[in-house]
């Protein structure tokens, strides 16, 4: 059995070496696609979250908060310390922190310098930045009035606020998804295609190692661009930091390829033709990629659409991916993202194998 299902992944990799323009769409949409991803593509603020803790009690912090509104902010959450607005900050409950100090209200009724310390999680760095961009914006008028304050700026995560690496991390993830798709489907729909799948029929071959082994073989063709992506683009023209642990990011993605492999092969079980594949992949693809928060944040989306993202494995995968790579997540804390991907993921995988294994 273990040399029948190699035998078998061996000539997937042979049969998709040869086609030289499946494996150019590869390597395009694993490289270059993903650098224009990233140095080219901008995210507009909608419906931030923003936290605060205020230790002065007085009014001018109400002030400064009440400039904070819809559609670009949600109402400011009030946090009882500072150590709870960083905790909401890292489980990504907000991206933006204000701290009052205590003396904030006292210094400026004296006319002395005041201090107004601002948290950001600046893996959102479009977010990040253009609420501080709001926030000096109104401190500056409140300046002309008299008020002497002092903005003092912490980022979380990214230090130095580069939207393009975050961009492109989050185009290869959603290229992970598109061509594991559409490459496992391709594999069985090209049998029908060019007449060979009844003689795949009577091979004396159980049809589950048939339907594992040519899926395995697409797995290790993704996770060959993902290395090769992940090396040269995100981390070596973008010099994306990975501060968590390399074999987490693996053992996730080899999950999430898994559930992705499922979604093509039930398409392959009710497409006819590549073209079919390609049109059924799109109506597959673009409400999984918009649910997992790849375009448009979680926060952002309407409560409904919330709510489905819950059914998205690409959610679980992108969420646990930057945790990995910048917040730096230990592999224990890493548990809520796995299982999410594991089950929603082995699900559809199960759907997949069941639906093509009916016309074995």
């Amino acid at each position: 059995m273990n040399r029948i299902f190699w035998t078998i992944v061996a000539k997937e990799l042979l049969a998709f070496i040869r086609s030289w323009q499946l494996v150019l769409v590869v390597l395009y949409s694993f490289t270059v696609n993903v650098y224009i991803s990233g140095s080219g593509i901008e995210i507009k603020p909608r419906n931030v979250a923003v936290g605060y803790v205020d230790y002065t009690g007085g009014g001018i912090s109400q002030k400064i908060l009440s400039k904070l509104h819809a559609p670009e902010f949600l109402p400011p959450r009030r946090f009882v310390s500072q150590e709870a607005l960083s905790r909401a900050i890292y489980d990504k409950e907000i991206i933006v922190g204000i701290v009052f100090g205590p003396d904030f209200e006292k210094n400026w009724r004296r006319g002395e310098k005041s201090s107004l310390n601002v948290l950001l999680d600046a893996t959102a760095a479009s977010q990040a930045y253009t609420t501080l961009s709001y926030l000096q914006n109104i401190v500056l008028e409140l300046s002309r009035s008299g008020m002497s304050v002092d903005i003092a700026s912490h980022k979380l995560f990214n230090p130095n606020a580069d939207n393009h690496t975050f961009m492109a991390l989050t185009e290869l993830l959603s290229v992970t998804t598109m061509l594991c798709v559409i490459l496992t489907a391709v594999v069985f729909v090209r049998e029908k295609e060019q007449g060979t799948w009844d003689i795949m029929l009577l091979m004396p071959v159980d049809p589950k190692l048939i339907i594992l082994a040519k899926s395995f073989s697409q797995v290790l063709i993704i996770l060959s661009g993902v290395v090769i992506s992940l090396g040269f683009i995100v981390l070596g023209v973008f010099s994306t930091p990975l501060n968590g642990s390399f074999w987490a990011f693996a053992l996730l993605t080899f999950f999430y390829i898994w559930a992705s492999a499922g979604i093509g092969l039930f398409i392959a079980a009710i497409a006819r033709d590549v073209m079919q594949v390609a049109q059924l992949s799109i109506l597959v693809m673009m409400p999984l990629i918009f649910l997992s928060g790849a375009w448009t944040p979680i926060y952002a989306m309407h409560p409904a659409l919330q709510a489905l993202s819950l059914f998205s494995p690409l959610r679980y995968y992108i969420e646990g991916t930057e945790s990995i790579f910048y917040r730096g997540t230990e592999w224990i804390d890493l548990w809520p993202y796995f299982l999410g991907v594991i089950l929603v993921g082995g699900l559809m995988y199960w759907i997949g194998f069941r639906k093509i294994g009916r016309l074995f």
